[in-house]
C-alpha cells in the first residue's frame, strides 16, 4: 500500500481504485448483495412472526392436559437453543453439517433464510409472548364466553392487540435481522459485506468499500425506522377513529333513553 507520508494513507488512490472497481462490475456486485441481504432479511422475519407467534401461544396456553405440556418443553428447548447460539454457528451446523447428512439440495440463499426465519422466530416469540401478556385477560374471557376456541381467539381477538403494542420492538427485530446478514458470506451467499468485500480487489484496499458499505447499512436502518414510525401512526390514528366512534355510538344510545 502507498502512503502519503508516515501512517497517511492514500486517499485520492484508493478512492480511485474503488470507482474503477464500482464501474467495472462492481454496482452489479452491490445490486445482487442488496436483493439477497434484504431477501433473508424480510423472509426471515415474516418466517420468524409466524412462527414466533405459534410458539407464544404455546407458552401461555393453559398446561392442564399432556400435550400442552409437552409442546410447551419442546418450544422451550428450541428457544434457547436459537437465542444461546450465534447465527453464525447456526448457518455453519445447516450448511456444513445438516445438509451433507441429510442429502439437502437447497440454494445457499434458501438456507440463509431457513436459518434466519427460526432464529427470529425464537427471539420473536419472546417479543409475542410479552405483547399477548400486556392484553387484558378480559379479552380472552369475553370471547371465550362467545363461544370462540381458545386458538380462535387468541389469533382474532388477543394476537391483533399484542401486535399493536410490539410493532417498535418488532421493527428492532428486523434491523437486527438486516445487519445480521452480514455473516452469511460463510455459506457463499452473495450479501452486501461479500460485495463490497470482493471491491476491495488483489490490492486488499478495504477502507473505502467498508465505510461506503457502512453508509448502506445506516440508510437500510433509517428506512426500516421510518417505515416503523409510519406503521404506529396509522394505527394509532385507526385507534382514535375507534374510540370516537364507540364514544359517539354509546352517546347516541343514552340520548335516544333520555
Amino acid at each position: 500500500m502507498r502512503y502519503k507520508g508516515k501512517n497517511m494513507i492514500d486517499w485520492q488512490e484508493q478512492w480511485a481504485y474503488f470507482v474503477r472497481q464500482w464501474t467495472n462490475n462492481g454496482y452489479k456486485m452491490f445490486l445482487r448483495g442488496l436483493s439477497n441481504t434484504c431477501k433473508i432479511a424480510i423472509l426471515g422475519l415474516i418466517i420468524g412472526i409466524i412462527l414466533g407467534a405459534v410458539i407464544a401461544i404455546i407458552r401461555v396456553m393453559p398446561k392442564y392436559k399432556l400435550i400442552p405440556r409437552i409442546l410447551d418443553k419442546i418450544s422451550a428447548v428450541y428457544v434457547a437453543f436459537f437465542r444461546g447460539t450465534p447465527i453464525l454457528v447456526q448457518l455453519i451446523i445447516v450448511h456444513y453439517i445438516l445438509k451433507p447428512i441429510f442429502g439437502f439440495s437447497v440454494s445457499s440463499i434458501i438456507e440463509a433464510i431457513i436459518v434466519f426465519g427460526l432464529n427470529s422466530g425464537a427471539y420473536v416469540s419472546e417479543i409475542m409472548r410479552s405483547g399477548i401478556n400486556s392484553v387484558d385477560k378480559g379479552q380472552m374471557e369475553a370471547g371465550r364466553s362467545l363461544g370462540l376456541g381458545y386458538w380462535t381467539t387468541m389469533v382474532k381477538i388477543v394476537l391483533p392487540q399484542a401486535i399493536k403494542n410490539i410493532i417498535p420492538t418488532l421493527g428492532n427485530e428486523f434491523i437486527a435481522l438486516m445487519k445480521d446478514t452480514s455473516v452469511v458470506n460463510i455459506i457463499a451467499v452473495d450479501d452486501l459485506y461479500r460485495a463490497f468485500n470482493l471491491m476491495g480487489g488483489s490490492k486488499y484496499w478495504y477502507i473505502i468499500p467498508y465505510l461506503v458499505l457502512a453508509i448502506c447499512y445506516i440508510v437500510l436502518v433509517l428506512i426500516i425506522a421510518g417505515l416503523v414510525k409510519i406503521i404506529e401512526k396509522v394505527m394509532s390514528k385507526s385507534d382514535k377513529k375507534q374510540e370516537k366512534n364507540s364514544k359517539s355510538k354509546g352517546f347516541g344510545k343514552v340520548s335516544q333513553k333520555g
